[in-house]
């Protein structure tokens, strides 16, 4: 387990996953919907039969793109489903849920100079309207990269963690990545940045060791005690606890 101090004093740019480190994206409008709404759409496309049973009955919106992106028709038809889930996305952003500490540690980094970035496999938009919603649009500016519409190019390849690193100018070696899922930790060791795991449950933190991370959080507050440590707190008293 890496000592967060050392990693963060060692960074210049912070790169966020979306869903899941930032917010609860589906918190009321579940995911497992989504899913089954994009399994409809394919349905009355007749195209149903390019998901297996098992791809159909998936509760991961980007388990259906990824499953369907190498044998889709042409890329007009993907860039109707992407569409379609980015529908879904943009309400979905409407009942959101704030993960705990993230604004706070957000805004945290960004006064202490560090360069963020959003690396998602959710569309930019529905970043966007989510972040100015909460009042932290600023600390992102420009620097958010959401999927294209080529679905081959979602986590765990490395696009969007590349494009980051090129928007913000900054080496890979001196970034981070806060991400919750293997795709993440996968893409992170592709792009050659440094990882770090958040696992809101002891499901999300077996399937992230299992991925190969090495720092995994339960929080985000012993990053925010290490960015900005209260008087007395973390800075003064050894590192906080993981």
């Amino acid at each position: 387990m890496a000592d967060l101090r050392e990693l963060f004093d060692s960074t210049a740019c912070v790169l966020f996953d979306f869903d899941g480190p930032v917010c609860g994206l589906f918190a009321g409008y579940p995911a497992q919907r989504v899913a089954a709404e994009l399994v409809s759409w394919l349905r009355r496309q007749g195209r149903e039969s390019l998901l297996t049973r098992d791809e159909a009955g998936s509760d991961d919106p980007h388990a259906v793109l990824r499953a369907v992106a190498p044998t889709a028709p042409d890329g007009g038809f993907l860039a109707e489903l992407e569409a379609e889930l980015t529908e879904h996305e943009l309400r979905a952003t409407d009942t959101a849920e704030p993960t705990e500490y993230a604004d706070e540690l957000i805004r945290a980094l960004r006064s202490r100079g560090l360069g963020l970035a959003i690396t998602t496999n959710n569309s930019a938009r529905v970043v966007e309207r989510y972040l100015e919603a909460r009042g932290l649009d600023d600390c992102f500016g420009r620097h958010i990269h959401g999927r294209t519409r080529d679905l081959h190019l979602l986590k765990p390849d490395p696009d969007c963690l590349l494009r980051a690193l090129d928007s913000t100018g900054v080496a890979a070696e001196r970034a981070l990545m806060i991400g919750d899922t293997p795709a993440d930790c996968v893409a992170a060791r592709k792009a050659g940045v440094t990882f770090v795991g958040y696992a809101r449950n002891q499901r999300k933190w077996n399937l992230l060791v299992g991925a190969g991370a090495t720092t995994v959080v339960s929080s985000l507050k012993p990053m925010l005690d290490v960015v900005a440590p209260e008087p007395g707190g973390a800075r003064n008293g050894g590192s906080p606890r993981i």
